[in-house]
């Protein structure tokens, strides 16, 4: 499970936000980008004073992989979804692995049954109306 705690940003000021202005983000949560379509995608770590993975995604299934350094960490790669963790929480995550996001309040296991190993981000639901 990539994470147990996640937080959707769907709304533009929410994805333009991101973690920026966080003093840090605790283990076990992820920051869930849904863009709908696959494009290019870039993050940025201005005002973000912590490491953080990045975790890119189409269709599900994973496409990169990357660790931004704090207030200047920058990343770019082809996604419709990505998923921002605590640094260290996607390792081991390899391109082609498959991740589901799941509403849940309880732990979930990995799915069995796929070719590619298959990770969760639970928990997941839209950011509180600002």
């Amino acid at each position: 499970m990539l994470a147990d705690r996640a937080e959707v940003a769907e709304s533009f000021l929410a994805q333009a936000r991101g973690l920026m202005f966080r003093r840090s983000i605790p283990e076990g949560y992820g920051l869930v980008f849904p863009f709908g379509e696959a494009a290019s995608r870039s993050l940025h770590m201005v005002c973000v004073p912590f490491a953080i993975d990045a975790v890119w995604l189409v269709d599900g299934e994973v496409c990169g992989v990357d660790r931004l350094r704090p207030w200047v960490g920058l990343a770019r790669a082809r996604a419709d979804t990505v998923v921002e963790l605590p640094a260290g929480a996607a390792d081991g995550v390899e391109e082609g692995d498959r991740v589901e996001r799941r509403e849940s309040a309880g732990r979930a296991d990995a799915d069995e049954g796929h070719d590619q190993p298959s990770r969760r981000v639970s928990g997941a639901s839209p950011e509180p109306a600002e």
